[in-house]
């Protein structure tokens, strides 16, 4: 019982330092600054941060949420985002396991946090963004090359219809970015997953969006990336046991 707390809070730990990361991507992306030369400021005074307050979630805890030079309130982005990527971690070991699939899980988790953070705000897929997780799906396919095809196909399956839709609509119906996304993690899942996970996106996508155009007033454009990226979490963890469940309706 020990080992597996310890192992489960250093995967937290881990998390959240990564989440920590991603916040300076979410933040500085968009505006085309360094994520990794610049240091650490106040995005309120510009006062460059010390080394202790840059804790991952006890940091803010710590200074009760407000900068310690301006006293500016913190967004509750940054630790929504650390726990969030923390935890997430934790579930995918939980249910994956301790191995390679997992750590590329992991990595392909944080990329969709920031992408679908920076989607809904800004209604664009760094282009970055879907170059790291084309890196996460060529090392899938190394590492797996017995199934080699089904990643191969994955890449292909949906993009390709995506592609066609991008050109027809002249970019009215779905972003470049959008395609771009499920081709290259189609290579990380395999095509029954990313069909999968493009189904359960496009509900979830319109299930939630006509709540919010209902409750807050939403613009009928929709960023599309967040709702796709959490069919992708979705379809990467339970997908199998999903098309079991779905299948057992036909046999």
């Amino acid at each position: 019982m020990l080992p597996n707390i310890l192992l489960y809070l250093i995967i937290f730990l881990y998390g959240i330092v990564i989440g920590s990361f991603m916040n300076v991507c979410i933040y500085r992306i968009p505006k085309k600054e360094d994520i990794v030369k610049v240091r650490s400021h106040c995005m309120n005074c510009g006062h460059p941060l010390k080394w202790y307050d840059l804790f991952p979630l006890f940091s803010y805890l710590a200074l009760g949420g407000k900068c310690r030079y301006c006293k500016a309130r913190l967004s509750i982005q940054y630790p929504l985002v650390e726990a969030a990527n923390g935890i997430l971690y934790g579930i995918i070991v939980w249910m994956n396991g301790v191995n390679v699939a997992s750590l590329l899980y992991c990595l392909l988790t944080s990329a969709l946090i920031i992408l679908s953070v920076i989607d809904f705000r800004t209604y664009e897929i760094p282009f970055g963004i879907n170059l790291f997780i084309l890196a996460l799906g060529l090392i899938r396919v190394a590492t797996d090359y017995q199934n080699w095809l089904t990643y191969l196909i994955g890449f292909f399956s949906v993009s390709i219809f995506l592609m066609i839709l991008y050109y027809a609509t002249k970019g009215r119906g779905i972003g470049g970015g959008d395609v771009k996304l499920m081709a290259v993690a189609g290579l990380v899942l395999g095509w029954k997953m990313i069909i999968l996970a493009f189904a359960i996106g496009c509900v979830l996508g319109a299930v939630i969006h006509v709540i919010r155009m209902k409750i807050s007033h939403e613009s009928h454009v929709l960023a599309l990336g967040p709702y796709l990226s959490m069919g992708i979490f979705i379809a990467m963890l339970w997908g199998e046991d999903l098309l079991q469940w779905y299948m057992g309706f036909f046999l």
